[in-house]
């Protein structure tokens, strides 16, 4: 089967399109898209565990600790043991944090309006739909996932 006709090549080069111009629009702000997708999980869910954050975000436990380091680093996160359990590190946005992630959302959602624009209401809800269908055909392709 030609690249050309396999979904899969299709998928990749759009998300590695999304991934290029997030890239671009959030390097003012000082972060990577894995920096930024943290951010705006956190922001959403304060307190929330590594892992849990991981989950979200798309990446390994490992990468997280990686990510959670570096913006721990830059003032922009805070980690403290959780009230119950003290092996459980709650992450919270610092101030300086919210506002970097205020600042790289902005241009991150001006991404995702570009992007949605170019589609009807129909259009995206169909292009959801269709892409939640791939996601779900790959899940079951996938060994020991039944």
């Amino acid at each position: 089967m030609p690249a050309s006709e396999r979904l899969g090549s299709h998928l990749k080069r759009a998300e590695q399109a999304l991934n290029a111009t997030k890239t671009a629009v959030l390097k003012p702000a000082g972060l990577t898209v894995a920096q930024y997708a943290a951010l705006l999980h956190l922001d959403e869910h304060p307190g929330i565990s590594a892992a849990a954050l991981a989950r979200l975000c798309g990446v390994t436990p490992p990468t997280m600790n990686t990510v959670l380091k570096n913006l721990q680093d830059r003032g922009l996160i805070m980690r403290s043991p959780h009230e119950w359990h003290r092996n459980v590190l709650e992450t919270r946005l610092t101030d300086e944090g919210r506002a970097v992630m205020t600042e790289a959302d902005t241009a991150a959602v001006r991404v995702e309006r570009a992007l949605g624009a170019e589609f009807t209401d129909a259009e995206r809800d169909t292009l959801t739909g269709l892409i939640a269908r791939c996601v779900r055909v790959l899940e079951e392709q996938r060994p020991g996932s039944s």
